[in-house]
């Protein structure tokens, strides 16, 4: 009994970690205010709902030793690539696996639409991290195969789907956790030139092949070319009702009549950011913004601070995809990059994305709080050490 609250003592005790849990409630909170004022203001029940639930969850998270997480990171791996299977087996029905936007992404628990890839964002940095923990065989190219072999069994099953915004979320992680672990910055850079160069290559291919010479399907090409073409309505709107709340917002009451009748498709997931500016305008948006960035920054300070490999690159890969994730869908509102589907952590509207981020926030809890205790053996010192060297 002693033992146990020693380490309840221990879990409790503040740290850098405690500043990532308070910024993802107030982003949380801040997030179920703006979906009140969407055209689905009852989603923002919902997500009240979710955040208490996962608030729940993620103190699991502070229960297993890291080093126990550890050795079940690639079993959990598996688990989430079976569930990313299933939702392509042919001949499920719709009532397992409901089909949204052309896309067989969720499996229906009844209590709740369950999204497998959100869950495999977890698992694939536990276990990319367990990989990594003590090799150094990434710092030679050929070396740099089996993290990206990792990484390429969840993104192609998430393309299937197709889920393109999700299955970009892992890249990211990836490169930073890598980069973490000590990987030759000029390999990771040659890769990242080659994917670049692959973009390009199918940009001037939607430009200058016939339809049946594509590799990218009918409505990613669309989103490009609006892109470029700056004739997307979805990101025209967003941009016009962004601008249009300057620098203090039109407040609450008015940004409702705004949303209301000119309605933005998915305000409350992928264009939220949108509402956010237009409600508070640009003090508002650089609040989120600065919120964020403490978000993730304090994941990387926990991270700095851990001796431990495992704890450390997942820490770091957790912060790199959730920074990449918000990143990305402000650059879309902004009209800086195409549409892909990507929503805003811990503010868009969805029980699993709420869920899988906060047991982050747990995961990173539990390794700031309990690694110089298990983790890490303490300095061998003398009880008398001044009357020894005298």
């Amino acid at each position: 009994m002693r033992s146990f609250f020693k380490v309840l003592t221990t879990l409790l005790t503040p740290n850098m970690s405690w500043v990532t849990l308070l910024a993802a409630i107030a982003l949380a909170v801040l997030g179920i205010n703006v979906l009140s004022g969407t055209t689905e203001p009852q989603v923002a029940a919902k997500q009240t709902q979710w955040l208490i639930i996962s608030l729940g969850f993620m103190v699991f998270t502070w229960l297993p030793h890291p080093k126990t997480i550890g050795y079940l990171s690639f079993t959990l791996f598996c688990v989430t690539i079976v569930l990313l299977i299933f939702l392509l087996i042919p001949g499920i029905p719709s009532s397992i696996v409901p089909v949204r936007n052309n896309a067989r992404s969720w499996i229906n628990l009844r209590f709740m639409h369950m999204q497998p890839s959100e869950l495999t964002k977890i698992t694939f940095v536990l276990a990319l991290a367990w990989y990594l923990r003590h090799r150094d065989n990434y710092r030679r190219l050929t070396g740099l195969l089996p993290p990206f072999f990792i990484m390429f069994i969840p993104v192609i099953l998430i393309l299937k789907e197709p889920d393109l915004g999700s299955a970009l979320m892992f890249v990211p992680a990836l490169f930073f956790m890598l980069i973490a672990a000590g990987a030759r910055l000029k390999h990771l850079f040659t890769l990242v030139g080659i994917g670049l160069a692959g973009i390009a290559l199918n940009i001037v291919m939607i430009y200058t092949l016939p339809n049946d010479m594509q590799i990218l399907k009918s409505y990613q090409r669309a989103r490009i070319t609006q892109f470029w073409d700056r004739t997307g309505e979805q990101q025209v709107m967003a941009m016009r009702i962004l601008g249009s709340g300057g620098a203090q917002g039109y407040g609450q009451e008015r940004s409702k009549l705004i949303m209301r009748y000119n309605f933005l498709p998915e305000n409350e997931n992928d264009m939220v950011f949108a509402v956010v500016v237009n409600r508070w305008g640009l003090l508002g948006g650089l609040s989120v913004v600065g919120l964020y960035t403490i978000f993730t920054g304090s994941m990387l300070f926990v991270a700095a601070r851990l001796k431990e490999p495992f704890p450390r690159l997942v820490c770091v890969g957790f912060a790199g995809l959730l920074f990449f994730q918000g990143s990305m869908n402000i650059s879309m509102t902004l009209g800086l990059m195409p549409i892909t589907g990507v929503t805003l952590p811990l503010i868009s509207y969805g029980g699993s994305s709420l869920l899988s981020t906060f047991l982050m926030v747990g995961l990173v809890m539990n390794f700031a709080t309990r690694s110089r205790l298990i983790l890490v053996r303490p300095s061998f010192e003398y009880d008398n050490a001044d009357a020894i060297f005298q």
